[in-house]
């Protein structure tokens, strides 16, 4: 805690400054004490079992489901969010239940026989913000033998992710946009996420990336080419998915992105990337 009594929240690049009790940007966290605690600890709000290929993966153990789980929160406030039931609100927003890192991975253990499911996912909100609930349950879950898999918009601070990523088996990173001007927007920041994808390779977890095209907005040649420039530069093997926006949240207005431009869009990553998939087409 500084002179002026306030403490820094190191989770993500927004370093909120925290007065006691206060509630941090991403509603997730709050000052407790003289430290910033997980505000939203075991606070399940979503809890499914879905298929692997929802997250969206094409290369990890494709065929199988995962439980997957979510609470509320987030530290960016993309316009387009199709979560946004979850991921704009906080503890008084929405109705939640706890559950301990135990309860959570016992339940994945038990549906392993009967529905197929290889372990547990943290998703729905921005699982980050509560990264210390992650890391728990992802312990949990690896004495079950069962896999970890986080879907996220990747801005973390590098010491969230170093934490986490040796419990990690795969992660969906949603890679928005290629420019810092595109993260402005969203209220994120770009060289953190890019440093988050480049962690995660780096421990052998199993990495694949998520890029949604909005009209207008990241929709041009030059976009996709210097997204798929930058997988390049971690490995040329990771999975790019291209996907459709849809109107939702504070763009229910816009039109959905024409089809057309999704394929294009995927064939200029094919000259560049071995694996490049579309979605919501």
């Amino acid at each position: 805690m500084n002179e002026l009594g306030r403490v820094v929240c190191k989770t993500c690049p927004r370093h909120c400054s925290l007065a006691s009790g206060e509630i941090g940007f991403c509603r997730a966290r709050r000052v407790v004490g003289s430290e910033v605690a997980c505000a939203n600890y075991g606070r399940i709000t979503s809890l499914a079992l879905d298929p692997i290929e929802k997250k969206p993966f094409a290369f990890f153990h494709p065929g199988s489901n995962i439980l997957s789980i979510g609470s509320y929160g987030c530290n960016m406030r993309c316009p387009f969010c199709q979560n946004d039931s979850i991921s704009q609100c906080g503890e008084t927003d929405i109705a939640w239940r706890n559950f301990s890192p135990v309860e959570i991975a016992d339940i994945a253990k038990s549906l392993v026989s009967s529905h197929r499911n290889i372990g547990l996912a943290y998703t729905y909100n921005e699982p980050l913000v509560g990264w210390e609930y992650v890391r728990d349950c992802a312990r949990e879950t690896k004495k079950r033998d069962l896999a970890n898999v986080l879907v996220s918009n990747g801005c973390a601070s590098e010491n969230v992710i170093r934490a986490i990523a040796p419990l990690i088996d795969a992660a969906n990173i949603d890679l928005k946009g290629a420019s810092q001007e595109y993260y402005n927007w969203l209220g994120g920041d770009f060289e953190s996420v890019c440093r988050t994808i480049k962690i995660l390779h780096e421990f052998g977890c199993h990495v694949e990336i998520t890029n949604l095209i909005v009209p207008g907005r990241n929709d041009k040649d030059e976009e996709i080419e210097a997204v798929a420039d930058f997988l390049i530069s971690v490995s040329d093997d990771i999975p790019l998915h291209i996907t459709r926006f849809f109107p939702c949240w504070r763009m229910k207005n816009e039109q959905p992105t024409p089809i057309v431009d999704v394929y294009r869009l995927a064939e200029i990553a094919r000259r560049r990337l071995k694996r490049v998939m579309v979605g919501n087409v």
